[in-house]
Order: C-alpha cells, then sequence, then structure tokens
C-alpha cells in the first residue's frame, strides 16, 4: 500500500504542529473589508445591546447599580489587562491586525480585548439579575 500523502508538505518540511497556515486577506471568501477590522469591537458592541432587555423589561438591576458592578468588575478586568500585556509582550498570543482597529491601551492590549473583559461578565451579571428577578416574581415576590 502506498504512504498516505495526508501530511506532505513541499520540500521535504515536516509538517506543521499548528496545521495549514491561514489564508490571506484577499483569499478569504468572507472578506468584509474595512468592517473587519470592527468585527471584534462590534461583537461586544451587540453583545451590550442585545442584554439590555435584560435590565429595561427584566429588572436585571445591574446597570442602575454601576457602583456595585464597577466594584465587582475592576479586579478581574486588572488581572487580565496585565496578563494580556504579559502575554502579548511574550509572544505567548497575538491578535490578527485584520480583526482589530489598532487602538491599543498602554501595554499593547487592544481597546477590544479590554471591552470583552467589560461586557462579557457584565453580561452574565444581566443574565443572573435576570433570572433572579423571574424567580423571584414566581415565586410571588417582587423584592429580587
Amino acid at each position: 500500500m502506498p504512504p498516505s500523502t495526508a501530511n506532505a508538505t513541499t520540500d521535504n518540511e515536516p509538517p506543521s504542529p499548528s496545521g495549514p497556515p491561514p489564508p490571506d486577506a484577499k483569499s478569504a471568501p468572507y472578506d468584509l473589508g474595512v468592517v473587519d477590522r470592527y468585527q471584534y469591537l462590534l461583537l461586544m458592541a451587540g453583545c451590550a445591546v442585545l442584554t439590555l432587555p435584560l435590565e429595561l423589561v427584566l429588572h436585571a438591576g445591574v446597570y442602575r447599580r454601576a457602583g456595585r458592578l464597577v466594584r465587582a468588575l475592576w479586579l478581574p478586568v486588572a488581572v487580565f489587562v496585565v496578563w494580556d500585556t504579559v502575554a502579548i509582550h511574550r509572544g505567548h498570543w497575538r491578535f490578527n491586525p485584520r480583526y482589530v482597529t489598532g487602538w491599543t491601551i498602554p501595554g499593547g492590549v487592544p481597546v477590544e480585548e479590554v471591552a470583552f473583559f467589560v461586557v462579557i461578565p457584565t453580561c452574565a451579571l444581566l443574565s443572573l439579575g435576570a433570572c433572579s428577578w423571574l424567580l423571584a416574581r414566581r415565586a410571588g415576590r417582587d423584592d429580587a
């Protein structure tokens, strides 16, 4: 039986452990042009907007208690910003410039990543608050 050519590469190079290289920007079938660089930021904005009804309709109470939200988020945001800064400078990971605006905070962390550290936990708190309110309402209490 002939040897498999599934992992064959050109010039007798061993196959890359991380797989084939990503397609370049011009060959991507989903190339959105200039919108690409705002994808991450738009995704974070979409998460924030789509969870807004949890505050307005289901009385999650997260935005109404902004001080409490800030106290809950500041430490995790600070830790993860430091973590990202170290990882970026050590070369452990990077952000594809195609999908970020290029705006960074001191230390080189993209603003989109900082937005992620704020938006996603806020969405989780909104979900928790809305569920708590619904369960309290179902149990006949309106004190949630």
